[in-house]
């Protein structure tokens, strides 16, 4: 028989509070090397998760230290993120921008696109 329970959700809309911003660079004209400005693609609200408390040891020995975990809501086809964009985080706690390193939809909820960001040296 089937029992009806409420499962309350994997993510609240509260918990998507800090705003990213999905960019590229193109290369600049003319003979001078250089990348001309960057281009926004995408704006929206991520929840951010950075490393944790549990797994920093294995996070030092990997030397990934300086990676995030931003999760989106899927914009349904109208961008979709690749190792060759950045992200900026506005949030004072990450002044620097990210680079893309790994995309994948949530397993568990479609709803969602967990993002792999490494920091831009």
């Amino acid at each position: 028989m089937w029992r009806n329970e409420y499962k309350s959700p994997r993510y609240r809309s509260s918990d998507f509070d800090t705003p990213v911003v999905f960019y590229e660079y193109g290369e600049k004209e003319g003979p001078m090397p250089g990348q001309k400005p960057k281009k926004v693609l995408f704006e929206c609200l991520a929840k951010i998760d950075g490393i944790w408390l549990k797994d920093l040891e294995r996070a030092k020995q990997n030397g990934t230290l300086s990676e995030v975990t931003i999760i989106i809501r899927d914009p349904i086809g109208s961008y979709v993120p690749t190792n060759k964009h950045y992200v900026e985080i506005n949030d004072s706690l990450y002044p620097e921008p990210y680079n893309i390193k790994h995309v994948q939809p949530d397993v568990k909820d479609h709803n969602f696109i967990n993002i792999v960001g490494k920091l831009a040296t």
